[in-house]
């Protein structure tokens, strides 16, 4: 699970119509030195939200086979899935 931060949303024109009524975001992992304030440097990538992140919220995300776990036993395309949405990081 890797933290990130949204920076947008994502409109399919046409999609899969497992992804109807999805709600796609653009986020940027953010590392721990980004964390701190450091500008993001990671690639961008699109995660499925059912929790309602808007742009600036910090997310906690799963990826890669653990992603399309909430979607069992359902197949759906998902390379990553905002699991929870982040109030507060307290970092020591």
């Amino acid at each position: 699970m890797r933290i990130a931060k949204v920076i947008g949303n994502v409109t399919l024109n046409r999609c899969l119509e497992s992804f109807n009524g999805a709600s796609l975001r653009l986020v940027v992992p953010l590392s721990l030195a980004e964390l701190h304030g450091d500008e993001p440097q990671a690639d961008e990538m699109v995660v499925w939200d059912d929790n309602g992140a808007g742009v600036g919220s910090l997310i906690a995300m799963s990826e890669g086979g653990e992603a399309s776990q909430p979607f069992r036993p359902l197949d759906k395309p998902v390379d990553a899935y905002a699991s929870a949405l982040l109030d507060e990081i307290n970092l020591k």
